[in-house]
Parts: structure tokens; C-alpha cells; sequence
């Protein structure tokens, strides 16, 4: 029994974007090239069963909370932003350049069980940890905007 259509096209979807950032990771430009652009953050994502909920943390320090969007759409939750480099006076030159700048973008399949309405997310000491209740019987998947706010 094979999965439905839809399913088979997300699947698809996503192992093609596994298989473009291993080409990536496979063939890292330097940064000081100019030929990159942006940051790909570390993403853990776990699921709980007292209470039933999925957790994605995402490793983005120096990421203003601004600039962060998160949106769930056709079973995958997308985090976008941006990691602007620190204005600097003056002249400089590089001595050891490391840290990578710029816009990125995440994604993260979601159960067919996961509630994205009623997913909630924090960002606090460089972590953006979204929790994603499960819900008992699956949904229509819906495109859904999921409220940030900033940890104090």
C-alpha cells in the first residue's frame, strides 16, 4: 500500500533538500569567498509522551527575535531570519573569519498528529525552542503563523 499522493510529493520534497545541503556541506566554499551566503543553524527535535508534544530547538545566537519567522504549512514547519553582522567603525581587516552572517532558512517535517495552532515558541540565550502539541486524531494540514515571543 503505497502513501497517499500529497505524502509521496512531500516526502519527495524534503529528501531532495537533504540531498542539496549534504551537496553543500560536501562542497563548503570558504566564506571568505563571497560565493556563500548566510548560515544554516543546528536544528534537535524530539517528541515527548506525557504530555504528547514535538520540541524543535534551534541554535540561532546574535539573531535579533524581529527578525525570525515562523510558519507551519503542508505537514513542515518553517523557521526563517536573519543573522546580521555586528556594525564595526572604521577599517578592519580580518585576521580569522569564522562566524556566518546572513539570512536562514529551516525546515522541519511535522507528524500528521502535530497541532500547529496551538504551537507556542520561545526564544531565549541563542535557542528558539517551538513546542508542538499532538493531538489524538490528524487535521487537514493549514498554513499557520506561530507567535514568537522573547524569553526575559
Amino acid at each position: 500500500m503505497y502513501p497517499p499522493p500529497v505524502a509521496r510529493r512531500r516526502d519527495i520534497g524534503r529528501m531532495q533538500e537533504e540531498i542539496e545541503e549534504l551537496f553543500d556541506d560536501l562542497w563548503r566554499v570558504p566564506r571568505f569567498a563571497g560565493l556563500r551566503h548566510g548560515f544554516r543553524p543546528s536544528v534537535d527535535c524530539f517528541r515527548t509522551g506525557n504530555p504528547p508534544e514535538l520540541t524543535i530547538v534551534i541554535e540561532i545566537p546574535g539573531v535579533a527575535v524581529e527578525s525570525i519567522e515562523l510558519v507551519a504549512l503542508d505537514g513542515e514547519l518553517q523557521v526563517s531570519g536573519e543573522r546580521r553582522r555586528p556594525p564595526v567603525q572604521g577599517t578592519i581587516s580580518y585576521y580569522q573569519m569564522e562566524i556566518e552572517y546572513g539570512p536562514f532558512r529551516r525546515r522541519v517535517a511535522l507528524p500528521d498528529d502535530a497541532d500547529a495552532a496551538g504551537a507556542q515558541a520561545c526564544y531565549r540565550d541563542g535557542l528558539l525552542t517551538i513546542v508542538v502539541p499532538i493531538r489524538s486524531a490528524a487535521r487537514k494540514p493549514q498554513k499557520v503563523s506561530i507567535p514568537l515571543r522573547a524569553a526575559e
